[in-house]
C-alpha cells in the first residue's frame, strides 16, 4: 500500500495540504519559487513528501 506522503496529488490537493490557495501554487511554479512540482501530461503534481522536504529546507519562505 502507499503511503500517503509518497503518492501524487493535483494542485487543489497540494493547496490544501500545504494551506494555501491553489492559485498562490500556480504563481509559486510560475515565478520558479523552487516549489517541486511535475508536469505529467498537461496537469501539474506533487507528492507531500518533497512539499515537507521543500518547506522545511526554507525555500517556501522566499518572497
Amino acid at each position: 500500500m502507499i503511503e500517503q506522503n509518497e503518492k501524487w496529488i493535483n494542485i487543489d490537493e497540494a493547496a490544501e495540504y500545504l494551506g494555501v490557495k491553489p492559485g498562490t501554487v500556480r504563481d509559486w511554479i510560475r515565478k520558479g519559487k523552487g516549489i517541486p512540482a511535475h508536469k505529467i501530461g498537461k496537469q501539474w503534481k506533487f507528492k507531500c513528501v518533497e512539499l515537507d522536504d521543500w518547506v522545511k529546507s526554507g525555500k517556501s519562505a522566499i518572497d
